[in-house]
């Protein structure tokens, strides 16, 4: 089935189609190898602040253009994505592909997921097409471990999806809670270095110890009867326990992968563990890192953090420290008037 076959047309196609696509943070699996039946299952936060922004235009020639200092891997990417929606779609006409900005990569920010989901959704509305995110994600081989991006990308909120289903179909979502939205989210980034990913990423879980079936149950407890209620009641402290607990019953499981520590960078590791016990926040590192999080009350709280955190000389200067709130919506599509079709920029 291709997605031409599963396409509808929608209004007259923008010359533009500009799509903002929100970053999450993953914040754990609750079954890694399915010791209790059902392999991984995801809690994520979509989150403001980090968005991917991506435009199709109608072009003279094709073009794509990137970020100054962008890695030669995400062009190269973002051409493959183009042909496989090519020869889904059969519109081939020349296009203009511009990403505009988006989170670091392999940073634990889901990247990769957004910049597929966001070009398919704008070459959809630039050929006049709506096509559905998770056939996009399908065929742009996203998913396969967890959903939270996609359904994120859809949906925004606090995520809790249930695992790739048989033949690795993409996860369902089996509960979304909008976010309090006076919770602010801090994160701390190591630009240093870079989070699992590719073919060591898949190494690295292949070469992971079965997961205890015991643990897996009680990170469902804490997802389920902690984190989740929390959330809907704005009760920040079971959540933020919630959250550190299940950070820490997977972090120490991926601990040898990541240099017998639950955190990729050092630096984080000071940092969070020094808020968590002054501050009561919920904490850990979002995916493969080397971004960490601290989720605190307010944003007063999470001001107050900072400045301690700096005053006490627990914050490496390489650190980049950013405040942001959760994003309770998914992605937005701009679709801007007709233009010239001049088909300039660097390709």
């Amino acid at each position: 089935m291709t997605l031409a076959s599963c396409a509808s047309s929608i209004s007259a196609a923008p010359a533009v189609a500009l799509v903002d696509a929100p970053a999450r943070l993953h914040l754990g699996f609750l079954d890694p190898n399915a010791s209790l039946g059902r392999r991984f299952a995801s809690l994520g936060l979509v989150i403001d602040g980090m968005s991917t922004r991506v435009s199709v235009s109608a072009a003279a020639r094709d073009a794509i253009v990137v970020p100054a200092g962008c890695a030669d891997d995400v062009r190269e990417r973002i051409a493959r994505h183009l042909a496989t929606l090519r020869c889904e779609t059969s519109e081939d006409a020349p296009v203009r592909v511009v990403l505009h900005g988006g989170p670091p990569a392999h940073a634990g920010f889901g990247s990769g997921t957004q910049l597929a989901l966001a070009l398919g959704r704008a070459f959809g509305a630039c050929h006049g097409l709506e096509l559905d995110t998770r056939r996009i994600a399908a065929l742009l081989a996203r998913g396969g471990r967890s959903g939270v991006g996609i359904a994120g990308f859809d949906r925004g909120g606090l995520l809790l999806d249930g695992g790739p289903g048989a033949a690795g179909a993409t996860p369902p979502l089996l509960a979304r809670v909008a976010f309090p939205q006076a919770w602010r989210v801090l994160l701390v980034l190591d630009e240093r270095c870079d989070g699992l990913h590719g073919s060591a990423e898949r190494v690295a879980m292949d070469r992971l110890a079965p997961f205890p079936r015991e643990l897996a149950a009680e990170l469902c407890h804490q997802v389920v009867m902690r984190v989740l209620p929390g959330a809907m009641e704005a009760d920040f402290e079971p959540f933020a326990e919630g959250v550190s607990t299940l950070q820490r019953i997977i972090g120490d499981y991926f601990a040898p992968a990541q240099g017998g520590s639950m955190y990729t960078s050092p630096a984080v590791e000071r940092v969070l563990e020094w808020i968590r016990p002054r501050y009561c926040a919920g904490i850990g590192q979002s995916s493969w890192g080397p971004t960490g999080f601290a989720i605190l009350p307010s944003a007063e709280r999470c001001a107050e953090a900072v400045a301690a955190a700096r005053a006490a000389g627990v914050v490496d200067p390489a650190l980049r420290l950013v405040v942001v709130a959760g994003r309770n919506h998914g992605a937005r599509l701009d679709d801007r008037p007709s233009a010239p079709r001049d088909g300039r920029g660097s390709a």
